[in-house]
C-alpha cells in the first residue's frame, strides 16, 4: 500500500506490459463516491500537462461498490511526506529543490486555470496532493473535488464547502463561494509550507502560532522579520534576496481578499524569474547537494522589469529592481516549453 486518506487507499500495481502504476480504491461513498469517480475520470481524460498526474484507466462496478482509478506511478512520495513526514526527516529538502517543486506545482495549477478548456478549479490543492518524481519534479494529483469554473459574468460557484482545513480560502469557507482565486490561496499556503517547514495547522505550536497563515501574515508585512519564517532545516543555506522575493509571492497569494491575489500565470512568471535570477547570479558558497538540479546557460538582457502582479497590494512592487534579467526571456521560454 502506498497511502491512505479520506478518499480510500492507494496501492502499487503492475500492468501486463510491466508498467508500474498506482491504483486508487475509492471508499464506498454511495452516490458521492460515484460522483467523485466520474468527476476525476472526466477531468483527467481531457487534462494533459507534464505537471498533472496522468490517468491510465479506471474500473467501476456499482453492484460490488468497487471504484478503482489507475494512474501513472509517481514514485517519490508527496510533498507533505517530505516536509512533515519520514521521507524528509534525515534528508530535508534544500532551497533549490523546494523552488523546483513550487514552480512545477504552480505550472500545473496555471494550466488548469488558464490553459484548459473549460477552466478548472482544483478545490483541494495541498501538499499531500503534490506528488514527486525521483528527480523532484512535481505533479498535481487528486481531482475528485475539482469543479469547472463559471463562465460569463459569474466569477464564483456557490457550492458546499469541501477541501482541507488550513488550505481553504476564507471567502470559500465563509460563504461557499468558490473562485479560481480560491486555488491561489491554497497555493500560497503550500508556498508558506515550503518556506517555513510548518504545517498549515499545527496545534503543537505556541498559542497564536497554530495557524500558519495567521502567524505568517504580520511577519510578511515586515521586511526586517522575514528570516523568522525560514525553515530551520535550511540552516541558512538559501539566497536571502530570493527568499524575500518568494515571501512576496506567498503574501500576495494568501491575501484575505480574493481580488488582491495574483493569477497563477503571474505566480509562474514570478517564480521563474526568481529561478533565473539565481541562475544568473554567482552560485551560493555552499552549493546544493541535490544532483538533479541543473542550471540554465541562458543570457539575459535588462528591460527594467517590474512586478508580475497586475492587481492587489503588490501590483506596484518590483521584485527585481536591480537585477539584470529580462521578462522577455522568461516569456519566450514559456512559448518554447508550453509554460
Amino acid at each position: 500500500m502506498l497511502g491512505e486518506g479520506g478518499f480510500g487507499r492507494v496501492f502499487k500495481g503492475v500492468l501486463s506490459d510491466g508498467t508500474a502504476v498506482a491504483i486508487k480504491k475509492l471508499s464506498s461513498g454511495g452516490h458521492q463516491g460515484d460522483k467523485e469517480l466520474l468527476v476525476e475520470v472526466e477531468m483527467l481524460s481531457r487534462l494533459h500537462h507534464r505537471n498533472l498526474v496522468k490517468l491510465v484507466g479506471y474500473y467501476s462496478c456499482r453492484d460490488l461498490a468497487h471504484n478503482l482509478l489507475c494512474y501513472e506511478l509517481v514514485p517519490n512520495g508527496s510533498l507533505d511526506s517530505w516536509l512533515h513526514g519520514p521521507l524528509g526527516a534525515n534528508c530535508p529538502l534544500d532551497w533549490e529543490t523546494r523552488m523546483k517543486i513550487a514552480l512545477d506545482a504552480a505550472r500545473g495549477l496555471a494550466y488548469l486555470h488558464e490553459d484548459s478548456q473549460p477552466c478548472v478549479i482544483h478545490r483541494d490543492f495541498k501538499a499531500s496532493n503534490i506528488l514527486l518524481e525521483n528527480n523532484f519534479h512535481a505533479k498535481v494529483s487528486d481531482f475528485g473535488l475539482a469543479k469547472q469554473a463559471p463562465e460569463g459574468r459569474a466569477n464564483y460557484l456557490s457550492t458546499r464547502v469541501m477541501g482541507t482545513f488550513g488550505y481553504v480560502a476564507p471567502e470559500y469557507a465563509m460563504t461557499g463561494h468558490l473562485l479560481v482565486k480560491s486555488d491561489v490561496y491554497s497555493f500560497g499556503v503550500v508556498l508558506l509550507e515550503l518556506l517555513t517547514g510548518r504545517r498549515p495547522v499545527d496545534m503543537s505550536q505556541p498559542s497564536g502560532q497554530e495557524n500558519l497563515v495567521t502567524w505568517a501574515r504580520p511577519i510578511l508585512r515586515d521586511s526586517n522579520r522575514l528570516e523568522e519564517l525560514a525553515d530551520p532545516r535550511l540552516a541558512g543555506k538559501y539566497p536571502k534576496d530570493d527568499f524575500v522575493r518568494v515571501c512576496t509571492v506567498a503574501a500576495a497569494c494568501v491575501a484575505h481578499e480574493a481580488n488582491q491575489r495574483p493569477t497563477m500565470g503571474e505566480v509562474v512568471q514570478s517564480l521563474k524569474m526568481v529561478q533565473h535570477v539565481a541562475e544568473y547570479q554567482d552560485p551560493l558558497p555552499t552549493p546544493s547537494t541535490n544532483p538533479h538540479n541543473k542550471q540554465s546557460s541562458t543570457t539575459f538582457e535588462s528591460d527594467a522589469t517590474s512586478s508580475m502582479f497586475s492587481s492587489g497590494p503588490f501590483s506596484g512592487l518590483s521584485l527585481f529592481d536591480n537585477d539584470n534579467i529580462s521578462r522577455t526571456a522568461v516569456f519566450s521560454e514559456d512559448l518554447h516549453e508550453g509554460r
